[in-house]
């Protein structure tokens, strides 16, 4: 489903990803851990057609990402801690917007189930500037399922949230995702461990270590393994 070959990025003085190779099946959900500036926003913002790569290559259902970015973006959904959301129009109003851009059919029909969804029926025609931080992210949950993607990259998506907030988050996206195939670049180890058939780490650029989540005993166990791939 997802082809990464050779993928490196350079911003001046500085490489963020260096020689990445990495194939993802159809159905996986990856886990991809690694700390500040190891470069996992930088490798979604690329396969998500939001950034080019210095060199190498990104196929997303055999689509190439830099050379046809239109049909990559059928297939994909983003939700980050930036929402994509505009404050001064309506939860409607936003969800109509990405829906023409995607061209659905059935528009108000298709609004009506994502919001059900994301929980914010009775928030539909309110602007979003005045909603909480962990209502813009389950309306940005509802934007990002509008045109039905079978893949899924989530960055970061628990930043800014309160316990209740990525309880909900939580809630929501374990049944989204189940049918995707979607990767998670987190912080958050406990989640990312419960939730993945598969766990990478993210180092200075580089995947330094990728197995699946049977091969990982428990939380300590990937802590332990997370500081021996990530300290020095």
């Amino acid at each position: 489903m997802i082809s990464i070959n050779k993928l490196s990025k350079v911003f001046g003085d500085n490489i963020a990803l260096r020689d990445v190779d990495l194939n993802i099946k159809k159905g996986e959900f990856i886990t991809l851990l690694g700390p500040n500036g190891a470069g996992k926003t930088t490798l979604i913002k690329i396969m998500s057609t939001l950034m080019s790569a210095t060199s190498g290559s990104v196929t997303i259902d055999g689509y190439d990402v830099k050379e046809e970015p239109i049909e990559v973006r059928k297939r994909i959904g983003v939700i980050s801690h930036e929402t994509y959301l505009y404050d001064d129009l309506t939860a409607y109003e936003n969800l109509e917007f990405y829906g023409k851009m995607y061209e659905i059919g059935e528009l108000d029909e298709r609004i009506s189930n994502v919001v059900s969804l994301a929980g914010l029926q009775h928030r539909l025609h309110d602007r979003v500037g005045t909603f909480s931080r962990g209502m813009k992210q389950r309306l940005s949950i509802a934007r990002t399922l509008l045109h039905d993607p079978p893949i899924l990259f989530l960055d970061e998506p628990y930043t800014g949230l309160d316990q209740h907030a990525a309880a909900t988050f939580d809630e929501i996206s374990s049944g989204f995702a189940e049918d995707k195939t979607t990767m998670m670049a987190t912080h958050d180890i406990s989640r990312g461990l419960e939730k993945c058939d598969r766990l990478l780490i993210l180092s200075s650029g580089e995947i330094v270590f990728d197995a699946p989540k049977e091969k990982i005993r428990d939380e300590a166990h990937l802590r332990s393994i997370y500081v021996q791939h990530t300290s020095g």
